[in-house]
């Protein structure tokens, strides 16, 4: 059975992503690329679907009475885990009754999709219990296994006498297993245990390859766990953080969170607790920007540059229910909006991939813009339901997207509103990119007032969307700049008109002066999340009037019982589904920074707290959190909700600094 969402944790090497979960099981896998079927599918349904254990065998096989022993088998819990200093290499920390071990699990970067994972002995001896489940495509292709018993020649990769391995084969996939020892076939799966005491070291991998070649040879794992290790950190290094620093207190850290003491006599908080609080605070809200920066690039393809919008697929929204979709895909708004981060934090060379993956991928067609589109900018609309039983039993399990022909306007905006900043940070047009351009301003032309299914793919009808059309404007202003600042040749004239009948629209009927509140779509007087978005158009400033009136009604009907908020109200079957879908980890921390942004700094720390509080122990987001479970939901890691965690707590440094 999987874990809970939250008990995670994810690897990648830039090329694809796997899931291990807190009791050691690597439920997710889909090599070589992240949109590739699953070869390690249990996440989708149950063991036998693909996953590799690696844990203490009394975590697997514990007593009956937890609190006394049976047999050999003591009771095991994880201790700690954490990734090692701003990497994804990941330490689990088992104690249990005999001993306590290290087991280390990483994906090395380079050209091949393979997971290392080493155990360590700590303290006294520890049995452990290894499982190997090996399967292809999405865990309904059992491969035909062999194993070999010797060191792989250096020429071929298979095996001279000495050393072992298990090769997996299924049609044009393979992978290769080694490790001492190697486990023993049992039913469908590969199975066995060993001992490992106080210094001791085993390492083992799984490495993907073509069917059609021959296996990879082994590379030296300590080299492979220190380059790996090195090359994260080096990434981190070249941060830089757009706010101003701040002064971290360097005395004792607190072992409490509990608010500073009060005077019995004067009921005030000392100053300097106030200090050490808010700065403690603070490096919180650092720390945690700088992993959603590192699940930001690893995320982002080495090779292509297209950004997936998690590594996943058909984790619910609402458990149980069918808001499951195929997230290992490249959004246009996730693309363009990690540019952005990406250059606010002097990663150019990452803004660079992501601008030349997004323009090759609108010259599918710029006149017929899709929203989603592969890891190598390919414009495939298919989706397929995938036969296996789904997270806890919610189906269906989805394979590509049929959003992706969708109209969103937003869309449009996004990108617009992206290649506009790099022109004003010096950013180049050329014979490709302007002409592009050019051509999506002519469609965006054609669509003012134009109905569309919004930013959150409505299933439900389509509607004339306030927010996509405000992004519209938004993409006509950008390229009206393109020509007026940039001196770019374009057809400025036309678009100004059509961004001027545009903004009269807009005010007519995507703005309620009775509520003094812009509405989700014409005509109506709901509200939904994106429009928190409005602020970093220009449309209208942060603390506007009209901008503040919103954002009241945001919180008052969106909210979920406290910080949290939905991103839109489905009382009507909006959405095409039934039912209300959970609170939105991305919607909340645009909130957040909407606040920041409008001074209101107090009500952002609140939603940001809010937020990070219910981050997973390594700072990692899915989508949406169900209050009522206290539980993540849906496509995990999210890359949209880090995107917007990174800019809240810009804002927020800015605000509070």
């Amino acid at each position: 059975m999987a874990s809970k969402i939250e008990d995670y944790a994810l690897l990648t090497n830039m090329s694809t992503a796997a899931l291990v979960s807190r009791e050691g099981s690597v439920d997710w896998f889909c090599p070589p690329r992240f949109d590739s079927e699953a070869a390690f599918a249990a996440l989708l349904g149950n063991d036998d679907h693909g996953r590799w254990l690696m844990a203490p065998a009394a975590a697997v096989f514990p007593p009956a009475d937890s609190d006394a022993t049976q047999g050999d088998q003591p009771a095991a819990r994880v201790a700690e885990r954490f990734y090692g200093e701003n990497s994804f290499v990941l330490h689990t920390v088992w104690v249990t009754e005999t001993g306590s071990v290290r087991v280390t699990d990483f994906m090395p970067l380079g050209n091949r999709a393979e997971i290392s994972r080493r155990v360590e002995g700590l303290t006294g001896e520890v049995t452990m219990h290894q499982e190997l489940a090996l399967r292809f495509n999405f865990g309904r292709t059992v491969p035909w296994v062999t194993r070999y018993d010797g060191a792989p020649d250096p020429q071929t990769g298979y095996p001279n006498p000495d050393e072992g391995m298990l090769v997996a084969m299924a049609g044009p996939d393979a992978l290769v297993y080694r490790g001492d020892p190697i486990p023993e076939a049992v039913h469908r799966c590969h199975a066995g245990q060993f001992d490992i005491s106080a210094g001791q070291v085993r390492d083992f991998s799984l490495s993907y390859f073509a069917s059609h070649r021959n296996p990879p040879p082994p590379v030296d794992f300590n080299d492979s766990l220190h380059r790996t290790a090195d090359q994260w950190s080096e990434w981190s290094d070249q941060f830089n953080d757009p706010t101003e620093p701040v002064q971290v207190s360097t005395g004792p850290v607190p072992t409490t969170t509990a608010m500073p003491m009060v005077s019995a006599t004067t009921g005030a908080v000392p100053m300097g607790a106030v200090d050490d609080e808010k700065q403690e605070r603070l490096q919180e809200y650092r720390e945690a920007r700088l992993r959603s920066l590192l699940v930001i690039r690893g995320l982002i393809n080495r090779e292509t540059g297209g950004l997936v919008a998690a590594p996943t697929t058909s984790l619910p929204e609402v458990m149980g229910g069918q808001r499951n979709w195929d997230h290992r895909f490249c959004w246009l708004r996730d693309v363009a909006q990690a540019v952005e981060v990406a250059i606010t934090h002097d990663h150019d060379r990452e803004a660079s991939q992501l601008r030349n993956w997004l323009l090759r991928a609108i010259a599918n067609d710029p006149t017929r813009l899709h929203n989603v589109y592969g890891v190598a900018g390919e414009s495939d609309d298919f989706e397929r339901k995938i036969e296996i039983p789904g997270y806890e039993g919610s189906s269906p399990v989805r394979r590509g997207s049929g959003a992706a022909t969708q109209l969103q306007g937003d869309a449009m905006g996004q990108l617009m509103i992206t290649l506009e900043k790099l022109r004003r940070l010096g950013y180049t047009e050329d014979h490709l990119s302007w002409p592009l351009q050019q051509a999506l301003l002519g469609s965006a032309v054609e669509h003012v007032g134009e109905e569309d299914q919004g930013i959150w793919e409505m299933h439900g009808g389509t509607h004339v969307y306030t927010h996509s059309q405000i992004m519209l404007w938004a993409a006509l202003q950008a390229g009206i700049r393109g020509v007026r600042v940039h001196g770019l040749a374009g057809d400025a004239e036309r678009w100004e008109a059509a961004r001027d009948r545009l903004a009269d629209q807009i005010w007519a009927h995507g703005f309620n002066r009775e509520l003094n509140s812009f509405v989700q779509y014409y005509g109506g007087t709901t509200v939904d999340a994106a429009l928190l978005n409005i602020g970093h158009t220009g449309f209208v400033e942060f603390d506007s009037p009209e901008l503040r009136g919103t954002v009241e009604r945001i919180e008052q009907e969106l909210a979920a019982g406290g910080e949290l908020i939905y991103r839109y109200r489905n009382a009507d079957g909006l959405d095409g589904f039934e039912g209300q879908d959970n609170p939105h980890f991305a919607s909340s921390l645009w909130l957040a920074e909407q606040h920041f942004r409008a001074g209101e700094v107090e009500r952002g720390r609140a939603v940001l707290d809010a937020v990070l509080d219910r981050s997973n122990d390594l700072g990692l987001f899915s989508a949406e959190y169900s209050v009522r479970g206290d539980r993540m939901t849906g496509n995990f890691p999210q890359t949209l909700a880090h995107i917007a965690l990174v800019s809240a707590v810009d804002a927020a440094l800015e605000a509070m600094n």
